[in-house]
């Protein structure tokens, strides 16, 4: 066992299997007391109870809390298992969502785009909220939200893809609001085999679009050959030492042994005019020249 997460507590959202299992498994290996936790215990696959039962087998320190955290108290619930079963918590890991389907905008439902709002974006909130008194008490705390690639727009997913975005605006936000009393908040996007990914159906949906032409075969190809969620928790357990008290409100890109930093978004390409409104005729001619020197969609074009 580790000593870099000695005396931390930490609650991993989502954690029963995947990406959520395996950064518990390696903040407990890094000393971490750890709360797993997953909606409902039976769940295929693995659950909280699973996960927590592998931590205890190898020494470390952790119990499981079933509860659906798009409930404002049951994120409370949650946070307070840690309080009463360590006497503290240290880091949050809001890594829960939910995959309900692939329909595109005109097939969605409400409760498809409610669902996937509710458990990713609200349950990253709920949780944050009740965590954030106790980091603030305390004067230290590591939030960790986990995003997607799919931030950046994704095709017949709009709904997670609204979440995902959503978690970036929340981690940048947070991460202001909490940096004066030591807690910092940042948000990786992974790139990693769970039993979504891996699924027929979300394999077939690759291949649909590969061969429509909006995936590329490089593209095609990677998503075909993902890496395992052991890649992700490196970068997580450094985020959440004292050697990162630095780093706050970032975006980062985990694939495999590959980590980056999204860029920070910002104005470019700027037209002014003093007097006066812009006429459409006059942006018909700068738009395309300035505004948007250089680009190019990155969908295929109306036709």
């Amino acid at each position: 066992m580790g000593e870099w997460l000695k005396d931390k507590v930490a609650v991993i959202t989502g954690s029963g299997q995947g990406i959520g299992r395996a950064i518990a498994l390696a903040m407990a290996k890094e000393s971490a007391m750890v709360v797993t936790n997953n909606r409902r215990p039976g769940t295929p696959g693995g659950d909280a109870e699973t996960t927590a039962r592998e931590i205890k087998d190898m020494g470390g320190q952790a119990v499981p809390f079933f509860g659906d955290i798009s409930k404002f108290d049951v994120a409370e619930k949650l946070i307070q298992t840690a309080v009463d079963n360590f006497g503290r918590l240290d880091i949050l890991v809001n890594n829960a969502t939910v995959y309900p389907g692939y329909p595109e905008p005109w097939e969605m439902t409400e409760e498809q785009w409610d669902s996937c709002l509710d458990v990713a974006l609200k349950g990253s909130f709920n949780c944050t909220r009740h965590a954030c008194i106790l980091m603030r008490e305390q004067r230290w705390g590591r939030i960790l939200n986990t995003t997607s690639g799919s931030w950046l727009g994704t095709f017949e997913f709009c709904n997670y893809g609204a979440a995902k975005a959503g978690i970036v605006g929340l981690t940048r936000s947070v991460a202001r609001d909490m940096a004066r009393f030591g807690v910092t908040c940042n948000t990786f996007a992974p790139s990693a085999a769970t039993r979504d990914t891996l699924s027929e159906s979300t394999k077939a949906r690759w291949k649909r679009r590969y061969e429509a032409g909006t995936l590329t075969k490089e593209q095609y190809e990677q998503m075909s050959n993902i890496p395992l969620p052991e890649t992700v928790p490196p970068l997580l357990l450094y985020l959440c030492t004292d050697e990162a008290a630095n780093i706050n409100g970032q975006v980062f890109y985990i694939r495999g042994g590959r980590i980056a930093l999204y860029s920070t978004p910002k104005d470019e390409n700027p037209i002014v005019k003093e007097k006066g409104l812009w006429t459409v005729e006059e942006l018909v001619d700068l738009v395309p020249k300035v505004v948007l020197k250089g680009y190019q969609n990155p969908t295929r074009p109306v036709k």
